[in-house]
């Protein structure tokens, strides 16, 4: 968010520093490109990676200044926290068994935190960095980015009106294919860490992708998810984590759901879809066609709502940059939700009211703990054959 200096002077964009995300990391820079695209974030240092070297060509690449590029997070934390120019945010996009220490040694530092998913790789973790940000009052977002899309606010905000009637069924799925074979045995480094449980933790495919399918059902049903009968299924031989998973879902107040997330489903490339019926309607949206939401009223013909349309609804119409029939898609999505993030660290440090969408928008650390009472639970289910298992965040 563009706001004043303290001085009073002209608007000014919020600083951050990043945390991961040097040469060859995927996801570094897709969050770099979503927290430019509305042009009120600057990237201002980093600590790149947990290579020296690394760190240092990683930030001389990304043009920041010398005595800003870090070779250990704990460093930049108490470095930026005392300068008068420090950064203001961090984004965390290291391997999941690095979030939690990351994000402590910047809250405890003062600093506002915006974090990748998995929030931690256990839910005490999870639970330490809740109390943490609420001691320290400051902001924690999760990059759970999938709610940033149009479409799918549009979902949410239907619902939330009454327009499908009460909820029966959830239909989470995200499926692909780049695991099929054991490609983490041949030195790929996203496919090595992803398998490994000292950094992934106790899932691999649910910590993954499956939390992000959790996270949207959450998001646009308004649902509370109260447990789980959970299968998980490891099928490459050699493989340390599961990378397939079925999971049965009940909801506070009597509606059902299933989820699906694979990462052996040969054909697939990123199928993220989600869909959800009640009395009155059912709502249907996929990740791979993100512009579309299909609209069922009971008896009546199917109706193909288009972001950009007559019948957007307000935050389909907030999230949305370019005129209809101009695709937007996974980065558009995902610079909503650092769009929303720095307004609430924006308003947070001016002591003033955040825009009220961006803060009912913005997935946080309750959020994101969520997801690991999610995956712990199904984990759980699954060592015991299924059996029903509470997932609720207590």
């Amino acid at each position: 968010m563009v706001y004043a200096t303290a001085d009073g002077g002209g608007a000014r964009k919020l600083r951050i520093g990043m945390v991961g995300g040097g040469r060859a990391a995927f996801i570094g820079a897709v969050h770099r490109m979503a927290a430019r695209l509305d042009d009120r974030i600057e990237l201002a240092a980093g600590a790149l990676s947990a290579d020296p070297e690394n760190a240092r060509l990683s930030g001389l690449d990304l043009g920041l200044n010398a005595d800003r590029i870090y070779a250990d997070y704990r460093d930049m934390a108490a470095r930026e926290a005392a300068r008068p120019d420090g950064i203001e945010a961090v984004v965390i996009v290291t391997p999941n068994h690095l979030h939690h220490p990351v994000a402590k040694a910047f809250l405890d530092a003062g600093i506002d935190v915006i974090c990748d998913k998995p929030l931690a790789t256990t839910l005490d973790k999870a639970k330490e960095l809740i109390a943490l940000t609420r001691a320290k009052n400051l902001i924690f977002a999760v990059t759970l980015n999938n709610t940033g899309y149009p479409m799918v606010r549009q979902a949410r905000e239907m619902i939330k009106a009454g327009e499908i009637g009460d909820i029966r069924v959830v239909h989470a799925a995200y499926i692909q294919d780049w695991l099929t074979e054991p490609i983490e045995a041949e030195g790929q480094k996203q496919a090595e860490w992803r398998t490994d449980p000292a950094r992934a933790g106790a899932s691999a495919c649910l910590a993954d992708i499956g939390v992000h399918a959790h996270n949207l059902a959450l998001f646009v049903s308004g649902l509370e998810l109260d447990e789980v009968s959970a299968d998980l299924t490891t099928f490459v031989p050699g493989r340390r984590l599961d990378d397939n998973a079925h999971v049965l879902m009940r909801f506070a107040g009597g509606a059902r759901g299933v989820l699906t997330a694979s990462q052996v489903a040969v054909g697939n490339l990123n199928n993220l879809s989600l869909k959800v019926f009640g009395t009155k309607a059912g709502l249907e949206w996929a990740g791979e066609t993100p512009e579309f939401l299909r609209f069922t009223p009971y008896g009546e013909p199917t109706r193909i709502l288009q972001r950009g349309g007559p019948a957007n609804t307000a935050e389909a119409r907030r999230g949305s940059r370019m005129p209809a029939g101009h695709p937007e898609g996974y980065v558009e999505g995902f610079a909503n939700l650092y769009r929303d993030a720095a307004e609430l660290i924006a308003a947070r440090r001016a002591g003033r009211a955040p825009d009220p969408a961006a803060l009912a928008a913005t997935p946080d650390v309750v959020d994101g703990a969520r997801g690991l009472a999610f995956i712990e639970a199904a984990v759980a289910s699954s060592r015991k054959n299924g059996a029903w298992t509470s997932a609720r965040l207590t």
